[in-house]
């Protein structure tokens, strides 16, 4: 039986490859601020999570997600009492994380935004709500994965603040809040295990 998390990865990568190319149809489904103020159009909070605009924005998101979307599903499954729990999160995710850019860019025709980052970044930092001190790869570079957390969000900030880049770095910051917001929401007494876990080091 496949996991909730490469189903996730299956239909966002469908999704994504039959868009490339086709303009038309990402419009339809990207994070579009301006058409959902003025037309309702909601879908489009979850909907820009399923588009990407290339192979290499696609594979860097779904082989995060493969890295540790499972290991979270897991988790949420033994903690929380049910597989749902992680669709939930992921889906609450995309949506959550992309609504500082509605309400920063809702007056903007012409921006758009696209990718699950987002939810990814949710996913991201679970495991690190979780597993502080494990080591992750980034960019050839193995830091504990708390490090890596706090060099992330700051770069999110700096770089919302700066712009010009073309990538939403808001969502990225909200949907890694969200990661840890949402399991100690549920189960508050995570927030005392995380802090064991982090004073564990040197133990």
């Amino acid at each position: 039986m496949l996991s909730l998390s490469l189903i996730i990865i299956i239909i966002t990568c469908v999704i994504s490859i039959m868009s490339f190319n086709r303009p038309g149809e990402i419009d339809k489904l990207s994070m579009w601020p301006y058409m959902v103020k003025e037309h309702k159009q909601y879908y489009r909070f979850i909907t820009a999570g399923l588009v990407h605009a290339d192979y290499m924005h696609l594979g860097f998101n779904m082989l995060t997600m493969w890295f540790f979307g499972k290991y979270i599903e897991l988790i949420f499954q033994d903690l929380f009492g049910g597989k749902l729990y992680f669709l939930l999160f992921y889906v609450l995710a995309l949506i959550v994380s992309d609504i500082p850019s509605y309400f920063r860019h809702r007056n903007n025709y012409g921006y758009r935004s696209i990718g699950a980052s987002g939810a990814v970044s949710a996913v991201v930092f679970a495991f690190i709500l979780f597993q502080p001190w494990a080591k992750i790869v980034v960019f050839v570079i193995p830091m504990p994965a708390i490090i890596y957390g706090v060099l992330f969000l700051g770069y999110s900030v700096y770089m919302s603040r700066r712009g010009g880049d073309g990538i939403n770095h808001d969502a990225h910051f909200w949907g890694a809040v969200f990661g840890v917001v949402f399991p100690l929401a549920i189960r508050p007494e995570l927030a005392g295990y995380f802090i064991q876990q982090i004073s564990s080091l040197g133990r």
